[in-house]
C-alpha cells in the first residue's frame, strides 16, 4: 500500500483544470478573488508595511508583484512572504468548514500566484494549482483533529506550507517524485507559535501565512532542482503528525481522495475577525435590525459557543487590535454600534471607544451542550434595561452567494478608487480565459 504522503503527492502531480467540476472552479475562483481583495486592503496596514519593506530589500530584480502596492515586483519567494501576510493582516481571509486549521486563499495563492507570474503561467494553470494545494493542504488539517493547537503551535503556519509546496510545484508541473520531495521539503519548514494569543505581539499572527507562503515557494523550488525531503513527512514516527499534533487521525490524509473536492469546503468571511465570532455577530445585527435597539439600551448579552470559543475568544479587555478582532465580546459590541463588515470599523478608535469597551463588558460567553471544537454556531440572547428580551441563533455568519462583489469593491475602493476596483473585479471573474498574470499588481 502507498504511503500516504507519496499518494497525496501522486495525487496532486496528476491533477488537470480539466479534471474540475465547474462547481470546483468557481469556488477556486471565488477564493482567489477574496484573498486578492484581502491582500489589497492589508497592505495599507502599519505591521503589512514593515513585511513589505523587507521583501522589497531581500527579493529585489524579481517579476512577482506584491499587491496593493502599485507595480513592486520582487523574487518570488519574497512576494509570496508579503501577499501571504497582507492576505491575513486583518482577519478577512478564508477558511474551510468544517475547521481544518487551514486557510486556503492565504497560505495557498501567494505561492501560486509568485511562481506563475514568474514563470509567465496562465489563469487556469493558477486555479489547478489552488485546487492542488488545497486538496492536500486541508487533508492534511483534517488529519491534525486541530491538536496541532492543542500544543501551542498556530495551525496555517504548520498545514500551510504543504499547501503552499503543492501549489508552486503544480505550476512548476513537477512529476510525482519531486512533488513527493517538495511536501517532504515542507515538512520541516513548518512553525508560527500561538503565544500571541496570550495578549502580547499579535502582529506575528499574520506573519505566520505569509512564511507558510513563502516556505511553499522554497520547497517546490528547491524541489525542482532536485532537493530531496522524506518521503514519508508526514505519516512517519518522526513526521509532521507524530511531531507536531497530540492525537491524529492518518486515514483523513487520503479520505475521498480522487473522489470528493475537499477544497469545496472553503468559506469565505463577512466580518474582519476570527471565525468564531461571526455567528455571533451576524446575530445580534439580525436582531438590531428587526427591532431596532441601540446599544446603549442592553443591559446584558448572553452568548453560546463552544469550549476552544470560551477558552480563547472570551476577552473582555483587548490590548489591541489584533486582540480586539480575536474578542467574541468585542465584536459582538463593536457591530451593534458600527458596521461590522467594514475593516475601518475595526480601527484604532474603536479599542478606546467607551461605549463599545462598556458593552464588551456586558457580554457573557456560555458552553454550548453537545457541539464540538469545529462548530462555530452560535444562540444569543439580548436583555434590554426595559425588560424585552430577544433571542435568535446563527450558524456561522459566513459570506452567502451574491454578496463577494459587495466584499471586494468594500476592501478596495479606497485603494484603487471605485472604477478601478470594479474592473478589477470584473477581470478576476473571468481568470480562466487570461493568457498571463503579469496584470495583476
Amino acid at each position: 500500500m502507498a504511503q500516504e504522503t507519496v499518494r497525496l503527492a501522486e495525487y496532486a502531480a496528476a491533477l488537470r483544470y480539466q479534471d474540475l467540476p465547474s462547481e470546483v472552479v468557481r469556488r477556486a475562483k471565488d477564493c482567489i478573488i477574496d484573498t486578492v481583495a484581502a491582500i489589497i486592503c492589508g497592505a495599507a496596514l502599519p505591521w503589512s508595511r514593515i513585511v513589505i519593506n523587507y521583501a522589497r530589500r531581500t527579493g529585489p530584480g524579481g517579476q512577482s508583484n506584491i499587491l496593493g502596492v502599485g507595480g513592486t515586483a520582487v523574487q518570488a519567494p519574497s512576494a509570496a512572504l508579503a501577499n501571504g501576510a497582507l492576505a491575513h493582516a486583518f482577519e478577512l481571509d478564508s477558511l474551510t468548514r468544517p475547521g481544518a486549521g487551514a486557510h486556503p486563499g492565504a497560505t495557498v495563492l501567494p505561492p501560486a500566484l509568485a511562481v506563475a507570474q514568474e514563470r509567465g503561467a496562465d489563469g487556469r494553470a493558477l486555479i489547478a494549482a489552488w485546487v492542488a494545494g488545497n486538496e492536500v493542504m486541508i487533508r492534511v488539517g483534517r488529519a491534525t483533529g486541530h491538536t496541532n493547537e492543542a500544543r501551542g503551535f498556530h495551525a496555517p503556519g504548520t498545514t500551510g506550507p504543504f499547501g503552499g509546496a503543492v501549489a508552486a510545484a503544480h505550476v512548476l508541473q513537477l512529476d510525482r517524485a519531486a512533488m513527493t520531495n517538495a511536501l517532504g521539503i515542507a515538512g520541516s519548514l513548518c512553525g508560527g507559535l500561538l503565544e500571541f494569543a496570550r495578549g502580547d505581539g499579535g502582529m506575528v499572527k499574520r506573519l505566520h501565512l505569509g512564511r507558510a507562503s513563502e516556505a511553499g515557494v522554497l520547497a517546490a523550488s528547491l524541489a525542482a532542482e532536485g532537493f530531496a525531503g522524506p518521503r514519508t513527512v508526514l505519516e512517519g514516527e518522526f513526521g509532521f503528525l507524530k511531531v507536531f499534533c497530540t492525537k491524529w487521525d492518518e486515514a483523513e490524509l487520503t479520505r475521498g481522495l480522487g473522489e470528493e473536492f475537499v477544497a469545496s469546503t472553503t468559506v469565505l468571511k463577512r466580518y474582519p475577525c476570527h471565525a468564531s465570532a461571526h455567528a455571533a455577530v451576524k446575530a445580534v445585527r439580525d436582531l438590531q435590525a428587526e427591532h431596532a435597539f441601540g446599544g446603549e439600551e442592553i443591559e446584558a448579552i448572553t452568548i453560546t459557543g463552544n469550549e476552544r470559543m470560551l477558552e480563547r475568544h472570551n476577552i473582555l479587555e483587548p490590548a489591541d487590535a489584533m486582540l480586539a478582532q480575536y474578542s467574541i465580546p468585542f465584536c459582538v459590541a463593536l457591530a451593534l454600534y458600527r458596521e461590522a463588515r467594514d475593516p475601518q470599523s475595526f480601527g484604532e478608535t474603536a479599542l478606546v471607544d467607551p461605549q463599545i469597551r462598556a458593552l464588551c463588558r456586558r457580554v457573557r460567553l456560555v458552553p454550548l451542550s453537545g457541539r464540538q471544537h469545529g462548530g462555530t454556531e452560535s444562540a444569543v440572547t439580548i436583555a434590554l434595561a426595559d425588560g424585552r428580551r430577544f433571542e435568535r441563533r446563527a450558524e456561522n455568519g459566513m459570506l452567502e452567494s451574491g454578496e463577494l462583489e459587495d466584499k471586494f469593491l468594500r476592501l478596495t475602493h479606497r485603494a484603487l478608487g471605485e472604477h478601478e476596483a470594479a474592473a478589477l473585479y470584473g477581470r478576476l471573474q473571468q481568470l480562466e480565459d487570461e493568457q498571463s498574470l503579469a496584470w495583476l499588481i
